[in-house]
């Protein structure tokens, strides 16, 4: 087996938008089972509220205020990246927003900066936003 080497540049933003959806998809499916939920459907149904552009906009909003200097430019690369197709359920600045959310998140997971992620996730995440979910 051969041994993945990283790099030490840091990755073009849409590398990082690929590995930060890895690592909050990941994020979001340990919240959903700690929070008790055990059937595969239901898991999957309840993980649609989280990671979609439209959600995921919506998270960035509660974590923007907080980014450093370095995450906030991560971001507006992301944002204003060229390559971008735009689902049929979220407009494209949802898009844009949820993918420099995801370029943020794989930034820092690159990083190794766990607490960070973590952090950021659990502000994004907070316990208002799920109990809206609750009631949809």
């Amino acid at each position: 087996m051969q041994k993945i080497t990283k790099p030490k540049a840091t990755p073009p933003v849409m590398a990082l938008a690929y590995l930060g959806d890895a690592r909050h998809s990941l994020y979001v499916r340990r919240m959903l089972v700690e929070g008790g939920i055990a059937k595969s459907k239901e898991l999957n149904s309840e993980a649609l509220k989280y990671v979609t552009a439209e959600a995921q906009a919506k998270a960035f909003s509660k974590i923007e205020g907080e980014l450093f200097e370095e995450e906030a430019a991560t971001f507006k690369r992301a944002f204003n990246s060229g390559h971008l197709n735009r689902p049929k359920h979220a407009s494209l600045k949802e898009y844009r927003t949820a993918t420099g959310f995801e370029a943020v998140i794989g930034l820092l997971e690159w990083q190794g900066d766990t607490e960070r992620i973590e952090y950021l996730l659990k502000l994004a995440h907070s316990e208002n936003d799920r109990e809206d979910k609750d009631n949809d």
